[in-house]
């Protein structure tokens, strides 16, 4: 009975190990924001369906990423469509502001944190892999909430309203 306790937990320990080395990767390769943005179609009111090219040595970390990709693209990059219209600006237009408010985003963007609020993965096979020298380039459609984003942004004090003027 021994003998089986401690071989389950040290399967449990070689386990618990490999998702840390996973997660840590994955953090890793999010430190760097790595990654392409470009606008697909507006979903509905205060939405927008971007496609998120995400680079990572290993292609479903890439992929997990597409996300926090997303959100960050439009707070701090914008996308560009076929039209002026289907353009966006970058939420926030300081782009010393990344590090000034280093404390909110590392949160912001922390693991399962607040930014997961604002984006949904499009799940409909939509995921393109490409072997691109050694490294992965994944796309993902995924949807933002970015008129929420904005409020949320706003109410932390990181943009300003679109009523608070020039």
């Amino acid at each position: 009975m021994k003998k089986i306790a401690l071989i389950l937990s040290m399967i449990m320990l070689v386990c618990g190990s490999a998702y840390a080395d996973k997660k840590k990767k994955l953090n890793e390769d999010t430190d760097k924001f790595r990654y392409d943005i470009e606008y697909c179609k507006t979903a509905s009111d205060g939405m927008v369906m971007v496609k998120v090219w995400s680079y990572s040595k290993k292609a479903d970390l890439a992929m997990e990423q597409s996300r926090k990709n997303a959100v960050h693209g439009v707070i701090f990059r914008g996308y560009t469509g076929t039209t002026a219209a289907s353009s966006q600006r970058a939420l926030v237009s300081d782009p010393t502001i990344e590090s000034v408010k280093a404390d909110f985003f590392t949160a912001f963007f922390g693991e399962d944190g607040p930014y997961m609020r604002y984006v949904s993965t499009i799940m409909d096979g939509s995921a393109e892999v490409r072997k691109v020298g050694k490294v992965y380039k994944v796309g993902v459609v995924v949807t933002v909430n970015k008129d929420m984003l904005r409020k949320h942004l706003e109410e932390a004090g990181i943009v300003r309203g679109l009523g608070s003027g020039f």
